[in-house]
């Protein structure tokens, strides 16, 4: 038993269709918003390489019309499993940009329902982060933080711990203002700008910071530093953080 899938999301962004195809079709652009450490072979045959928590599928370019549209996609598995991302720009007036993203493909196995829901949520992350970027931070390089906190068997627990250490009350929405405090004991403000159940998004002056939920494991720490701010945001210091929150 498996599932076929496909599903999409729109927005008109402020931004140009070059911001965003810089966002989507090279490896800086992919690492300052998606997860992980990326690098793309551009043009028509290329290959967009994606690589987190020792996961790094290759994904051939299926269609490549640079500040129009780009498509990729894993190789089929033996037991049908694939996933596929379309990326589709439309110039506007005043420098904005209709940008629509389409994600397809198969989930094998009867827990299929679970893990569509977990994808599901998650690229609605994915997909708010990377508008946030080319709003906010279009043409600067992030330098991604990801990291696995302790393994959660209580989500609401977890989700609960990770809200108290913010400030936030539920329901959490996009605009809450809440303080950050980080690896050296000072405050940073930040706002939130997406919350599901699976996932936490905010933003700083100089950082996306994001929480997800793992699927069948831990809470995951994935995020996008512009400042040369080694110290506040490293690995070790949010690994610290996550452990100490969730511990």
């Amino acid at each position: 038993m498996g599932h076929h899938f496909e599903s999409a999301q729109q927005a008109e962004v402020d931004a140009t269709p070059d911001q965003i195809w810089e966002a989507i079709a090279t490896g800086p652009g992919i690492e300052s918003w998606f997860m992980g450490r990326a690098d793309v072979e551009p043009g028509p045959d290329g290959v967009v390489r994606i690589e987190f928590g020792g996961y790094a599928p290759q994904q051939p370019v299926t269609a490549w019309e640079p500040g129009r549209r780009l498509a990729y996609g894993t190789e089929t598995a033996p037991d049908g499993r694939f996933v596929a991302y379309e990326f589709l720009l439309e110039g506007r007036d005043h420098a904005s940009t209709t940008l629509r993203v389409v994600a397809s493909g198969f989930l094998p196995g009867d827990d299929w329902a679970d893990e569509f829901d977990a994808m599901t949520k998650g690229n609605a992350m994915f997909f708010h982060t990377l508008v946030e970027y080319v709003t906010h931070f279009a043409g600067r390089a992030a330098r991604p933080v990801t990291v696995f906190g302790p393994m959660v068997t209580d989500w609401d627990r977890a989700w609960a711990a990770v809200h108290a250490e913010l400030g936030l009350t539920d329901p959490v929405s996009a605009g809450d203002v809440v303080s950050l405090r980080l690896a050296d004991g000072a405050a940073e403000s930040a706002v939130v700008y997406y919350a599901n159940a699976h996932t936490l998004g905010l933003r700083t002056d100089d950082a996306l910071i994001r929480f997800l939920k793992g699927f069948h494991g831990p809470m995951i720490a994935a995020h996008h530093v512009f400042a040369d701010d080694t110290h506040r945001h490293s690995d070790a210091a949010w690994q610290a953080w996550l452990t100490r929150v969730l511990g």
